[in-house]
């Protein structure tokens, strides 16, 4: 297994993804050949069955766009299954101690590193090397998305096998008592800071959810890691232009 975007991050190299929570094929084929160097499919918030997650990635085979899944939870059936049918790497949501990052590197690693089932499906199908190269280069992001999360940060990142971080803009700001992000808001723009401060100190990448209007001004802070908007925010988007312009 060679993981393209590992390799990008592993360079210090910005990558840019968008979210997927549309549940067909086409959304993934379509959008893995623009050059976006990564895809969240998402079966956190979107309704996607394993079927169709394993259909979405297929869709995206013969690109160097990778294919990352957001598990409903951190959970390590929820985790093998994912990685079993292609992901190269999962965004795990909701890790907020040094006890969740550890759960969710033993989930995706397999023994003696970890506990996941051997039963790579469709991941090692056309791979004969996947057995001995998956621990090593399937990437392991938390998602940080609480003031605690915030908070304990450092513990997160001493974790071996946790390769990434990655804010949750929407979560992070319902934490700091904010309905939506407000990037004008000090002690929400300090957790990002504070955020980068750690991820320099244990020399790791650490990303987040960008729009439109500040992805720009997320590389220049120093994240690498980085979605900008997400495939509903794009139809909807270019809908409501095309209707307004007729």
């Amino acid at each position: 297994m060679k993981n393209l975007l590992k390799k990008k991050l592993n360079e210090d190299q910005p990558v840019i993804g968008t979210f997927v929570g549309l549940g067909h094929p086409d959304m993934t084929e379509m959008l893995s050949r623009m050059g976006f160097d990564w895809l969240v499919i998402d079966s956190e918030h979107a309704p996607l069955g394993l079927e169709t997650i394993q259909l979405m990635l297929q869709a995206m085979n013969g690109t160097e766009c990778v294919p990352i899944v957001r598990p409903a939870w951190n959970d390590m059936v929820a985790i093998k299954r994912i990685l079993d049918v292609g992901a190269h790497g999962v965004l795990i949501p909701w890790v907020n101690t040094r006890e969740d990052a550890e759960y969710a590197v033993r989930a995706c690693k397999y023994p003696p590193e970890g506990i996941r089932g051997f039963g790579p499906r469709r991941a090692g199908l056309f791979d004969p090397d996947y057995a001995r190269t998956a621990n090593e280069e399937l990437l392991v992001i938390a998602q940080i998305e609480t003031r605690e999360a915030v908070d304990n940060l450092d513990e997160i990142l001493a974790v071996e096998g946790i390769d990434a971080a990655y804010v949750g803009t929407f979560d992070l700001s319902i934490s700091y008592g904010l309905t939506f992000p407000d990037f004008t808001n000090t002690d929400y723009l300090q957790a990002f800071d504070q955020v980068l401060a750690v991820a320099q100190k244990w020399k790791k990448p650490v990303g987040m959810y960008s729009f439109s209007n500040n992805v720009e001004w997320a590389v220049k802070k120093g994240f690498k890691l980085i979605t900008v908007d997400s495939v509903d925010t794009f139809l909807m988007r270019s809908a409501a232009m095309a209707l307004k312009k007729a």
